[in-house]
C-alpha cells in the first residue's frame, strides 16, 4: 500500500521520481543479496582452498579426475590417480575429499 501512495500520481501528472528511484535501488539490493553476494562468498571459499593444497591431499577435478596431489608449483598441480600422472592447473581443482 505504501508503495501504491508513493507511486500515485498527483492530480494526473507523472509518478514521483523519488519513488523511482526508491523501486530501482530496491531492485538493484534485491539482485545484490540474492545473486551477487552468494556468488562472490563461494570465490572466495574456493580461492582459499586452492591457496591452502598441500602434497598428500586427496582432489577431485572439475573435470572428474580423483586423485592425490604428488607435486605442486605456483600454477601445476600433478595428481596421480591410478597408475598414471596428471597435470592440472591450480584453479581447476573442485574440492578437497
Amino acid at each position: 500500500m505504501l508503495i501504491l501512495n508513493l507511486m500515485a500520481s498527483p492530480e494526473g501528472g507523472t509518478a514521483n521520481p523519488a519513488a523511482t528511484m526508491m523501486m530501482m535501488f530496491g531492485f538493484i539490493a534485491i539482485f545484490y543479496f540474492i545473486f551477487f553476494r552468494p556468488q562472490r562468498k563461494q570465490q572466495k571459499e574456493h580461492q582459499e582452498m586452492v591457496k591452502n593444497l598441500k602434497r598428500g591431499d586427496k582432489v577431485s577435478t572439475i573435470g572428474g579426475i580423483v586423485g592425490e596431489i604428488v607435486h605442486l608449483t605456483n600454477d601445476i598441480v600433478t595428481i596421480k590417480s591410478g597408475d598414471t600422472r596428471v597435470e592440472v592447473e591450480r584453479s581447476k581443482i573442485g574440492r578437497v575429499n
